[in-house]
């Protein structure tokens, strides 16, 4: 009797738990887990991940921020063109956020490319890409938090709407300016003076009065 009183103390001493410590080391992982995802966010507004940093950073608890993760197939050999596109309408959103005022760490953009995580979209039976998820805060994803992407197409502020409903995070999404237009006009502009410089002996006659004279009094 003695004995089994012994063995029952030792395997209390050994399983018990403190609930106090318990609570510590979950607030020590959680911490830890937020400035990881932190700096990363402060490297890129789209954090690359995959299989394990999926596992780690968005399926194991503890987790008190939402992840939103494009999980896409951005390699040549994949032929994905619309990937492509959804990517840079992704980013357009994630560095609206990451780059604004309002930013916290109560929302991250991540995503999976298929050649980097193929177990993830094994994990999630995903045969498609591009595909968008909304990882909640607590509890599992629902229907809601998949993107209908063939319904509202991929535009970032399409996006930033199916976030805010699913995090009340309001993101204005800001694009960069396009260039391309004064640059190609500055570059015409350019082509154009330079022939006339080239030419200008033979334009002798832009400067000549008698011939502005002449064509005031012959209209016809």
């Amino acid at each position: 009797m003695f004995v089994k009183l012994l063995i029952w103390l030792f395997l209390v001493i050994i399983f018990y738990h403190d609930p106090a410590d318990a609570q510590k080391k979950k607030e020590t992982l959680l911490s830890e887990k937020l400035t990881q995802m932190m700096e990363w966010a402060s490297k890129r507004s789209v954090i690359r991940m995959n299989g394990d940093k999926f596992r780690r950073f968005v399926k194991a608890p503890p987790r008190n921020y939402s992840v939103v993760i494009m999980f896409t197939a951005l390699q040549p050999q994949r032929q994905c063109g619309v990937c492509r596109q959804a990517d840079e309408e992704f980013q357009v959103l994630a560095n609206s956020w990451r780059y604004s005022s309002a930013f916290t760490n109560k929302v991250f953009f991540a995503s999976v490319d298929f050649d980097e995580g193929s177990d993830v979209f094994q994990m999630l039976s995903m045969n498609s890409a591009p595909t968008f998820l909304h990882f909640p805060s607590k509890g599992k994803p629902r229907r809601s938090d998949t993107y209908e992407l063939q319904v509202r197409g991929f535009a970032a502020e399409q996006l930033a709407r199916w976030v805010a409903d699913r995090t009340d995070v309001q993101i204005r999404v800001i694009r960069p300016p396009n260039y391309a237009g004064p640059l190609l006009l500055g570059f015409l502009l350019a082509v154009i003076g330079g022939l006339a410089y080239l030419r200008r002996h033979n334009l002798e006659f832009l400067f000549n009065k008698n011939v502005w004279a002449f064509s005031a009094l012959n209209p016809n």
